[in-house]
């Protein structure tokens, strides 16, 4: 079965690979050609009539009829796909939404085309394909992937909502399928102590080759499970239990328990490393790992330098410049985070980071970036982005052929982001709003502080009158 995969993913890999090949020997060819098959296939949109597309010709004509904006500015079109207008944005109609942070309480809404869906997939077979050539042993056991709900609800007109990536791993065909360590339904478990006690039972009861999770806290919280409640995992993989007496989504756990059966052998070797090394850490249990995915650009990259303490000495490949909102780079290489623009997935622009703010920025294509430089990017893409701006900051590190290569730095503006949670400044004073009505203080001043070891933030209150420490400490 591994040996099956492994030919399917090559030959995938193999087609992507010649695509992105052909289209880096001339970026801007490639890239006008891109984004005129996008306007003509949306020319119908409500956007695309409202925008002009049908006399669009250029780029030229396109960044004089579309205005840079951010989601705030595709919102109302958003709005009314949840409505169950199915045309809004794109000629074709999403068949989902991915639901992230935005800048204000309410969530952003990404709208997923079929088309898109079909582009970011053959993005990640090329990544996989790369990274097989590297690692040839990358599929011979399993592999483990962590993923969000893919389903989280409905809008109003029937549209569901929830996470791409978990739509992706629920649905996967049933050979690549048998490979995941874990089963889709640990994702759609609401309790995080449950959730990866469980995720950590399966995975430790398999022989792992892989991992790929963006966040690498992921990995961490994880391995720190493994050790932290180890006579407990051992003990469930031994009498092929679920090792939660009284879950609190019991239909869940019960058809996951269906999945187990008694492994006395892996128990029996699991509990030799406790009594070797005193612990339970992945690098001991899984010595056939041979590679992890992962974020590796931004603030990630401290996470990410930590695994090795975790898992031993495995090379680590970024998963590549990806989010909610699309699929921008593809890496080829490992311990970097710096990965090739999919120069035939998007249309892409870059505002230089010194001018991201300007009200009338100068705006290049990517075969007019200078290597060493930042730029805030702008996306269109098959999903229905227009000249939309993400609010991220990448460098260029080098080229293939004509093709930049990209790494993520930072989130732009007001946004913070640690391990993946892209927290805007508005989240913050709703939380101090929020403390301050609930506790009845009177705050002056406030400051928040990034704790990246720790993966939180320490919040700093400056009171207008006198209370107790104790006090406060006693409402936690």
């Amino acid at each position: 079965m591994h040996g099956l995969l492994k030919t399917f993913s090559r030959m995938r890999g193999k087609m992507a690979s010649s695509r992105l090949n052909n289209a880096a020997e001339s970026t801007a060819t490639a890239q006008r050609e891109f984004l005129l098959k996008l306007v003509a296939q949306n020319t119908d949109s409500a956007f695309g009539r409202e925008h002009g597309f049908a006399s669009i010709r250029t780029v030229s004509d396109y960044r004089k009829q579309v205005q840079v904006r951010d989601f705030e500015g595709l919102r109302p079109y958003v709005n009314r796909i949840m409505a169950g207008e199915e045309s809004a944005l794109t000629h074709e109609a999403p068949f989902m939404l991915t639901m992230t942070s935005g800048t204000t309480g309410e969530p952003k809404f990404i709208p997923v085309t079929r088309e898109a869906h079909k582009l970011n997939s053959s993005l990640m077979a090329l990544w996989l394909h790369s990274a097989l050539q590297d690692h040839p042993g990358l599929m011979d056991y399993s592999s483990i992937g962590i993923v969000s709900q893919a389903i989280e609800g409905h809008t109003g007109s029937g549209v569901p909502y929830g996470s791409a990536s978990g739509l992706i791993y629920k649905n996967i065909p049933w050979l690549i399928r048998r490979t995941y360590a874990i089963p889709y339904e640990v994702s759609e478990l609401h309790n995080y102590d449950e959730r990866y006690f469980i995720a950590a039972r399966f995975a430790l009861a398999r022989r792992v080759s892989f991992i790929a999770t963006p966040n690498p806290s992921t990995m961490i919280l994880l391995a720190r499970t493994c050790t932290a409640q180890r006579e407990r995992l051992v003990r469930a993989i031994h009498d092929g239990t679920l090792g939660i007496d009284s879950p609190t989504q019991q239909g869940i756990c019960a058809e996951l328990a269906t999945k187990l059966r008694p492994q006395p052998a892996r128990a029996k070797a699991l509990e030799n490393i406790i009594k070797r090394t005193g612990e339970l850490l992945p690098a001991d249990c899984w010595t056939d790992l041979k590679l992890i995915g992962c974020w590796m650009g931004g603030s990630s990259g401290i996470q990410a330098r930590k695994l090795q303490s975790f898992y031993g000495a495995v090379p680590l490949r970024d998963l590549g410049y990806l989010s909610s909102e699309g699929r921008v780079t593809v890496p080829f290489a490992d311990n970097a985070p710096s990965g090739i623009l999919a120069i035939q997935n998007g249309f892409y622009e870059f505002i230089p980071e010194e001018s991201a703010d300007a009200v009338d920025p100068q705006v290049l294509s990517s075969h007019e970036l200078e290597q060493g430089r930042r730029y805030s990017i702008l996306l269109s893409t098959a999903n229905g982005l227009y000249r939309y701006k993400i609010n991220d900051i990448v460098e260029v590190t080098g080229f293939f052929r004509e093709a930049p290569l990209l790494a993520f730095i930072r989130k732009g503006g007001e946004m913070a982001n640690i391990t993946g949670e892209k927290m805007h400044a508005n989240h913050l004073l709703q939380a101090i709003d929020e403390i301050k009505h609930r506790f009845d203080l009177a705050i002056g001043h406030f400051r928040a502080s990034p704790d990246f070891d720790a993966g939180r933030y320490d919040i700093f209150i400056e009171l207008e009158q006198k209370m107790s420490p104790a006090l406060l400490r006693n409402q936690v």
